[in-house]
């Protein structure tokens, strides 16, 4: 699924396309909707594009929660940086102060009768030349420091704007996702409306309520993560898909893939998008256990090579991570970790 911010409405009606294309293919096979089950046609084709809209809308909300993650750490290591910073700037100001405090009480005498009256003449110079070096060396020092704290008070608060803006833009993600889930509530109500055998042949074309392992063939892994990737994610079978959750209890698209690869002792990065490149792309025709299988062309969906023309995923809001084959929607690309 993809990342932050603009939803853009412009392609969401491939998923649709795609999947009423495949619809009438599969009622054609099946013999299970006949010619008068065409007005259901776009009730079907909605529910496809409210997937989409609301895996996109996931992603999305998982890339600006990143985002805002990295940058409140970047805030906060600037924030003990100007403490520490003010903290040397403090003892330098004392010492300057005590310095100051010297000069003064050195100023209140005449320099000449100061080394007249003066037990050890000799002494009495290194000490006012070593005062003026001090001194010196203490001013441009604190004005270093003090130009330091400026621009980390300005780092920090273009961190805080940062932060301000994602926290606006992760809001503004979480509701739309929200009026998705409103959207998808209703056109499953009007889907349970449909007569038995409708609302079967959409659940059988939409790859709803697939059962058992398929045949993964003899396929091995390219790699040991991979293997181990494969495992963790055969673990997760049956377990519901939430949005922004990546494991253990429940996962979105990439939440899997991250989650799968952590217990290989591999960071994938959150979202989909970033994922894509998280490795070496290869063919499909090579795909191995292990692979990260990439949809559509904004990268908004992503699953895991199993073998045999198998992936593992999170599907959807209602739909536990299961298998599905790997030309279930178009494959912009395949990511070897």
């Amino acid at each position: 699924m993809g990342s932050h911010r603009r939803l853009a409405p412009s392609g969401f009606d491939l998923g649709a396309s795609v999947a009423v294309s495949f619809l009438s293919v599969a009622a054609a096979a099946l013999g299970a909707v006949p010619a008068v089950a065409a007005p259901y046609d776009e009730t079907r084709a909605e529910v496809d594009r409210l997937y989409e809209r609301a895996e996109k809308a996931t992603e999305a909300y998982n890339a600006a929660d990143e985002r805002a993650d990295e940058l409140r750490d970047e805030a906060r290591t600037a924030r003990d940086r100007i403490a520490r910073q003010q903290q040397r700037i403090n003892s330098m100001r004392e010492s300057l102060g005590s310095l100051a405090g010297a000069q003064y009480r050195s100023g209140g005498i005449d320099p000449s009768l100061a080394l007249l009256f003066s037990d050890d003449p000799d002494d009495y110079l290194d000490k006012a030349s070593r005062l003026g070096r001090i001194t010196a060396h203490q001013a441009g020092e604190l004005k270093e420091l003090q130009e330091a704290m400026r621009e980390l008070a300005q780092d920090r608060e273009e961190a805080a704007g940062k932060l301000r803006e994602l926290e606006k833009s992760r809001k503004a993600v979480a509701a739309h996702k929200k009026t998705v889930e409103r959207k998808l509530a209703t056109a499953r109500r009007l889907l349970n409306s449909l007569p038995d055998a409708e609302r079967d042949a959409y659940d059988r074309a939409s790859r709803t309520g697939r059962d058992g392992i398929p045949d993964l063939g003899s396929a091995t892994a390219a790699s040991g993560r991979g293997a181990a990737a494969v495992a963790a994610a055969r673990s997760a079978l049956g377990k519901p898909y939430i949005w922004g959750a990546n494991g253990p209890s429940g996962f979105d698209c990439s939440g899997l893939m991250q989650w799968s690869y952590a217990q290989a002792g591999v960071s994938l990065p959150r979202t989909s998008q970033a994922q894509r490149f998280a490795g070496r792309q290869v063919p499909l025709s090579e795909a191995r256990p292990g692979d990260l299988v990439v949809y559509r062309s904004d990268a908004s969906h992503v699953g895991m090579y199993m073998g045999n023309g198998q992936v593992i995923h999170a599907p959807y809001p209602g739909a536990p991570v299961r298998y599905d084959p790997v030309g279930m929607m178009p494959v912009s690309s395949v990511t070897r970790v």
